[in-house]
């Protein structure tokens, strides 16, 4: 991300910084893709610790606003691990509505589509390849898939849905 703003204002600084210029536009387009990228890596490592219980505590604010949005917390696992488990790359995210604050699962195929404009990220499960097949072959997704459960941090997903945590990048922007 750095060096991607810093290639920006370089052509900006040299009177590129329109669209007539490839260059420029080509790395306009990208950033959308890396900087989502980075923040929902941020999102994914962050919501995850070791030997953690695999649902949400029964009276929590969080199992609620499940319950209410899903019918149950379990319809609601059933129906992420669903999409976890569909054909592809990408993310399985659990969104809050900031308008509503209603949840909702959306599949997102590349980071930089299908993201709802202004949605909170509560709980996000990188998909890609790289996220899993290092412990896992191509075959055992369903493997990965209840390896992350086991490992959801329920304490900080519910923090992000009760408050406005905001993740710090790794890399500066």
């Amino acid at each position: 991300m750095n060096r991607l703003n810093e290639e920006l204002a370089e052509l900006r600084l040299r009177g590129r910084g329109n669209a007539s210029h490839p260059e420029f536009a080509e790395l306009t387009r990208r950033l959308g893709f890396e900087y989502n990228g980075m923040i929902l890596h941020e999102y994914y490592f962050s919501g995850l610790r070791p030997a953690a219980d695999v649902m949400p505590p029964q009276d929590s604010k969080l199992a609620n606003a499940l319950t209410e949005a899903f019918g149950s917390v379990d319809q609601w696992q059933i129906a992420f691990k669903a999409i976890a488990a569909m054909r592809g790359v990408g993310w399985v995210i659990l969104f809050q509505d900031p308008v509503t604050k209603q949840l909702s699962d959306h599949w997102i195929s590349l980071h930089q589509n299908g993201v709802p404009a202004g949605f909170k990220p509560l709980l996000v499960m990188d998909v890609w390849e790289h996220a899993f097949m290092r412990d896992y072959r191509a075959t055992e997704r369903a493997l990965y898939i209840d390896a992350f459960f086991r490992n959801i941090d329920w304490e900080m997903v519910e923090r992000r849905l009760e408050k406005d945590i905001a993740i710090r990048p790794a890399v500066a922007a």
